[in-house]
This record gives structure tokens, C-alpha cells and sequence, in this order.
């Protein structure tokens, strides 16, 4: 299927692994001009040399700390003044800290908000201005399964992310006039290093091993498998795509069957 899209510009954040890393693939080989960021110079650069060694094509990138309004703010116009404009924006971000209540002081609540929800808020708000002017644009955020069904012990993901597609379906109603769309990936458990760590964690806590952790994992869902972040990635390059035009508002999960709840 041509979804499109080829010669748009598409900005991915946290795109140097995971799940990001696979968006900033696919969309390269819709034939998508990308940029890529991190906080890490060195993942960037590995990924930049993995990138560009299976497409042939260098991708712009960019040091960002999404914490950091400021780093935000640089990024963003750092890739204006590479491509010109901004088609596709993929607001994605690593987990914040997991814990419950009484494990989590105002400073990871703080450090979660700034990481979770207003990363995904000041890019937006600089895309949409400039998505504005040609009346086309594809915002896709990267959530989780926690928005429809809360994980036990990560209280800031379930929190913060569900105020993302609160964020996410009231801007859609704000700019659908403008043929720009805004839609929410929700990812189920996929297997990237935050999973690993994850079932690490989990392993101390229960005293079993970090396997069987994941393997227990698996069990939960109907297709008795983790998902590959490949097949996340695919997910999002449509909701970026020509294709795609009259979806908005959306939150939809890829999770192999694993939430339950109809809707």
C-alpha cells in the first residue's frame, strides 16, 4: 500500500531505541525526510549509522532532553531550518519512574509531567503553528496500554498518559478544519529496554527470574506473544499516512488482545 506520504517531514522524539527508533525506520522507508532525537549523543549516533545503513539516507538529528522546554524549543526549530516545515510530528518519550503513591515524592511527579505530557503539549503547539499554513499535517502520539487499563506500580505513566489523550482529543477538535489530525498509539507490552527493565525490577521484587517474568507476560495476552516494536511502528506510520485523513481523535491500542474492556 502507498501510504502517501513520501517527501514529508517527519519529527520523532526519543527515536534513538525502541519503539521510536522502529517509527523513525518505517517512516523512512515510506520515504519520509526524518530527524530523530535523544538525550544520549551516543544512541543517537548509533542509530543515526543503523539508519542510514539500511536506507541509504543520513537522517537529521538532534540532542533533546524533552524535560527541558528550552532543548524542546531548539529541536524544533533546528529541523525547521533543515526542512523547511513539518508534516508528521511522533510525540514519543521513554517511561517515567514506576511506583506507587507512597513511592513517588513531587519531583517525579514534576520530573513526569514535563516528560510525559507537556513534551507531547510544546511540540504541538509549534508543529500546529506551522501545520496551520498548508492545511496538512499528522500528529501521532505514543502512549501506552495504561490509558485503558492501569498498570499495577506505575502510577506516573497511567496518570500522565491518560492526561495526554485528554490533551489529544481536544486538539483534534481544534484542528481538524485545518486537515491536521491527532491521534494516540497506545502500545501494549513490546519488547524494548524499558519492558526489560520492567520485568527486571519486577523479578527482585517477587524473587523469580527476569524471564519468567516476561514469559508470564505473554500469558496475559490472547496472542500469547510480546509485540515487536516493528509492529508499533506500522501502526503509527498509517495514522501518519494520506491514508489516514479522516481519522482523529483516536486512541488505539496495539496489544495483541491484551485490554479487555470493549471500547
Amino acid at each position: 500500500m502507498d501510504l502517501g506520504i513520501k517527501g514529508k517531514k517527519a519529527l520523532i522524539t526519543a527515536s534513538s531505541k525502541g519503539i521510536g527508533r522502529a517509527v523513525a525506520e518505517e517512516l523512512l522507508q515510506e520515504g519520509c525526510e526524518i530527524g530523530i532525537c535523544s538525550r544520549s549523543k551516543d544512541d543517537l549516533m548509533t542509530a543515526v549509522d543503523e539508519l542510514k545503513s539500511k536506507s541509504k539516507r543520513e537522517p537529521f538529528w538532534c540532542v533533546c532532553d524533552l524535560n527541558k522546554a528550552k532543548d524542546i524549543e531548539n529541536t524544533f526549530n533546528a529541523f525547521i531550518k533543515e526542512f523547511g516545515q513539518i508534516d508528521i510530528l511522533v510525540n514519543n518519550c521513554g517511561g517515567p519512574s514506576p511506583g506507587s503513591l507512597s513511592d513517588l515524592d513531587e519531583e517525579k511527579w514534576q520530573a513526569a509531567f514535563d516528560q510525559v505530557l507537556m513534551s507531547a503539549v510544546r511540540l504541538s503547539k509549534f508543529a500546529v503553528s506551522d501545520m496551520m499554513t498548508r492545511e496538512w499535517g499528522r500528529i501521532i502520539n505514543i502512549t501506552s496500554v495504561s490509558v485503558k487499563q492501569p498498570i499495577n506500580n506505575l502510577m506516573l505513566s497511567n496518570s500522565l498518559r491518560s492526561g495526554l489523550i485528554g490533551f489529544a482529543k481536544s486538539l483534534s477538535n481544534e484542528v481538524g478544519k485545518y486537515n491536521i489530525t491527532v491521534n494516540n498509539v497506545a502500545p501494549g507490552y513490546t519488547l524494548t529496554n524499558r519492558l526489560y527493565e520492567l520485568a527486571v525490577m519486577r523479578a527482585k521484587q517477587s524473587g523469580v527470574s527476569h524471564e519468567a517474568i516476561l514469559s508470564d507476560m505473554s500469558k496475559e495476552i490472547p496472542m500469547n506473544r510480546l509485540a515487536g516494536p516493528e509492529e508499533v511502528a506500522a501502526a503509527v506510520a498509517f495514522f501518519a499516512s494520506a491514508k489516514a485523513g479522516y481519522i482523529t481523535g483516536t486512541t488505539t491500542q496495539i496489544d495483541g488482545g491484551l485490554i479487555k474492556s470493549l471500547f
